[in-house]
């Protein structure tokens, strides 16, 4: 009996094969794992991880910057230190810390930069840092303003350019007359006893 079927095993394979062969081949599924969801750390987080604190605008320059954007626009005057009359470079920053922080300033830029207090490094800027330039050349101050943040300043540049305003210290003829910043907020007096509003 075994030898009737003998002849068969071969067709048999041949088309078991064939089977097998024409079948096309099935793709391969993978299995895909959920992601993590990316959780971002806050800065008091960070602050934890890094012992370092949190950054914040203080408080004094916070007020003083609004105050300050509020009034571009406000015209030029050589000597003018009110909004009514206008503002010149050093009577713009003096309005605004008197009015915000209490502090009594010196009148011009040379005796502002002569203050006694930190030099700030043109990299480590916070706002409201009092900038000085030299825009009249022989490295003597002759124009100020403060510090917003991301290269900006705000300052009562000339009547030509329209008083009060925003420019980048970034910029060609700013960066170019740079001289140095001061720290002037340093010197405030405690918020309770400086009567600002």
């Amino acid at each position: 009996m075994l030898k009737r079927f003998a002849p068969l095993v071969p067709i048999a394979l041949t088309v078991l094969l064939a089977a097998c062969a024409s079948q096309a081949p099935q793709p391969q599924v993978s299995v895909v794992e959920p992601q993590p969801t990316v959780e971002y750390l806050s800065d008091e987080d960070m602050a934890e991880l890094t012992d370092d604190k949190p950054y914040e605008m203080p408080q004094l320059a916070d007020s003083i910057l609004s105050e300050g954007l509020s009034l571009i626009g406000t015209r030029y005057r050589y000597g003018g230190s009110s909004i009514k009359t206008g503002f010149d470079c050093s009577g713009f920053i003096g309005y605004l810390f008197k009015e915000e922080a209490g502090m009594q300033l010196p009148r011009s830029t040379r005796e502002m930069i002569n203050m006694d207090a930190p030099l700030v490094a043109r990299d480590e800027l916070e706002p409201g840092d009092v900038i000085f330039f030299s825009t009249r050349g022989r490295g003597r101050v002759s124009h100020a303003g403060i510090y917003l943040g991301d290269d900006q300043f705000i300052h009562s540049s000339s009547s030509r350019s329209g008083g009060v305003r925003v420019d980048s210290i970034g910029s060609g003829y700013w960066k170019r007359n740079y001289l140095e910043a001061k720290r002037l907020l340093a010197l405030a007096p405690e918020q309770e006893s400086a009567g600002h509003r």
